[in-house]
């Protein structure tokens, strides 16, 4: 039997928000927590160390990218992705189910598996629970993904359902795989995925499927893939509700502050997406009063720092200025320091996050950051 790697903390009473710890091989995670991604085993523009010192300790690197450049045996032979990337605490590595299902044109989905042709060099390949279990475990993975089906919005419920029973067989088959690894020495742990699109009887059938294999932790896919906010919204409550809550708990692809405090309130506890760090490097930065466009002229002349509020090394060094100068003038200085300051953001939100549900505050703390954060983009058109 494989040993809980979710500990809950504290409940915060007005809602589902918690926090909790998830006992990894590289180390504690502390939820509710987000994740930078780091597609190739590197978040881009940031150094590890830069990373950790934000205090991260678990991000996401993508298996259908890694497997295709520069491959699992690579990987392996440099001790893992730890030993490859040089970043030593947790990798979560999805599945390549998502990249499957973006780049539809390039892929045929069996019983087996999905036949897909690279999109780099048209090279045709394979991926199965199984070779996917073993290509994860090759990166040394700390948290492993099993290969699902993610339905586009607006699938009919015929073929939503057949994706959602195959990911159910897949998701057998991948224990079944990850069982066997875990006794060759394998450490790392695997999670389901919930799908089902936006059928409510698909949604249960699916939470109740994933959930039976008891496997270490699960996730909930298929939502914010290009549906309205109130879908999101009402799926992600009503999935959440009935997940178990001795696991952690999963939700892939959100990184959005107002999305990200809504699955903190139905008791989610981890989350990523490229959005922070994609952003910035195409002039978007975050601040506690909204988001700025750093290209406009506004800020040609701005010598105050990004955010006033913000502690991180770039807003105690840098004007609003001489970041707009490095954006017009197209330097790979300002995508660092853009990103550094996009995940500070990030790091800083969720510890807020963490200490609002200790304090039983989670609520109060919701509406008064989105109160400030929302119409900084309004403001900046004003002065312009």
């Amino acid at each position: 039997m494989i040993k809980s790697i979710f500990q809950e903390k504290h409940r915060d009473p007005s809602c589902s928000a918690r926090t909790g710890l998830i006992s990894l091989p590289h180390g504690d995670v502390q939820t509710p927590a987000f994740m930078p991604v780091g597609t190739n085993a590197t978040v881009k523009a940031v150094e590890p160390r830069d990373l950790e010192s934000m205090g991260f300790s678990l991000i996401l690197s993508n298996t259908y990218h890694l497997f295709l450049r520069p491959g699992p045996e690579v990987i392996s032979k440099a001790g893992g992705l730890h030993g490859f990337s040089g970043w030593q605490r947790n990798f979560l590595t999805d599945s390549g189910g998502f990249q499957i299902f973006s780049l539809s044109q390039f892929r045929k989905i069996l019983d087996d598996g999905v036949r897909f042709r690279s999109h780099i060099d048209g090279s045709s390949h394979i991926l199965t629970p199984e070779n996917v279990v073993d290509i994860q475990t090759a990166f040394n993975s700390d948290i492993q993904m099993a290969l699902d089906i993610c339905a586009p919005w607006g699938e009919s419920e015929n073929k939503a359902y057949k994706a959602t029973a195959l990911t159910y067989d897949w998701a057998k088959r991948a224990k079944t795989q990850w069982l066997s690894q875990r006794e060759r020495g394998y450490q790392g742990y695997l999670f389901g995925i919930v799908q089902g699109n936006f059928y409510r009887e698909l949604r249960k059938m699916s939470v109740e499927q994933i959930a039976s294999l008891d496997l270490p932790g699960i996730a909930i896919g298929g939502l914010s893939i290009g549906e309205p906010k109130e879908a999101y919204m009402e799926y992600l409550d009503f999935t959440a509700a009935l997940l178990p809550s001795d696991k952690p708990r999963y939700i892939m692809g959100i990184g959005t502050p107002d999305y990200i405090i809504e699955a903190v309130r139905n008791g989610i506890d981890i989350f990523d997406c490229v959005y922070p760090t994609r952003t910035a490097r195409n002039g978007l930065l975050f601040t506690s009063r909204g988001q700025i466009v750093i290209k406009k002229a506004i800020y040609k002349k701005d010598f105050g720092p990004i955010d006033t509020d913000c502690s991180c090394r770039v807003c105690k060094t840098y004007s609003r200025a001489y970041l707009h100068h490095l954006f017009r003038n197209n330097e790979i200085l300002y995508s660092m320091l853009a990103s550094q300051h996009n995940l500070h953001f990030m790091a800083d939100f969720a510890s807020k996050i963490r200490q609002a549900i200790q304090e039983d505050g989670f609520e109060s703390f919701a509406r008064a950051f989105l109160d400030r954060y929302t119409g900084m983009e309004e403001k900046e058109e004003a002065q312009e």
